[in-house]
């Protein structure tokens, strides 16, 4: 029984000393909608969370059917609204997962050398698109699209029939 006290009041200051992780979140939060923009029956959702560094995370979650076998969906972010031909890709995105139909990452460099803040993506003149290939005639395929930034515009709506082809450059 002394034993076993002590086993316990030994695990009890041992969880005491351990630190608490700090949580990696300011709390400041984004959210902009991607909708479906071909004969694909997928949309889902961008949320933008500030790092407590300043870095923007990018998290992607869409709706629709997953797969059993793992297959990426390539997602850029554009300059430029979803309308605008050969808009430059400002992002490569982590491709989205066919298997859980999510994506994350940490925003770097765009490719113009700047950097986005939190309050530079509340005017930022961009989108994101998700496509089905990253090749080929497929990539051609639009899964989803969205104005983010100062672009969105909820009370405008989405037309999938604006939709430009993207620009491979950056």
């Amino acid at each position: 029984m002394k034993k076993l006290i002590l086993v316990f009041l030994m695990a009890v200051g041992l969880g005491a000393c351990t630190e608490q992780e700090p949580d990696l979140y300011t709390g400041k939060q984004l959210e902009f909608g991607l909708f479906k923009s071909s004969d694909f029956e997928y949309n889902g959702t961008l949320t933008v969370n500030e790092l407590r560094d300043g870095k923007l995370e990018f998290d992607i979650q869409l709706e629709g059917a997953n797969s059993s076998t793992e297959y990426n969906f390539p997602a850029h972010l554009h300059f430029g609204g979803y309308d605008q031909a050969d808009a430059p890709i400002a992002y490569l995105l982590n491709p989205v997962s066919s298997k859980d139909l999510e994506s994350s990452t940490v925003l770097g460099e765009l490719s113009d050398g700047s950097k986005l803040t939190f309050e530079q993506m509340k005017t930022f003149d961009g989108h994101v698109k998700i496509h089905l290939a990253n090749e080929g005639p497929d990539y051609e395929v639009i899964l989803v699209a969205g104005n983010v930034g100062g672009n969105f515009n909820p009370e405008l709506g989405f037309d999938p029939s604006k939709i430009a082809v993207c620009g491979k450059g950056f």
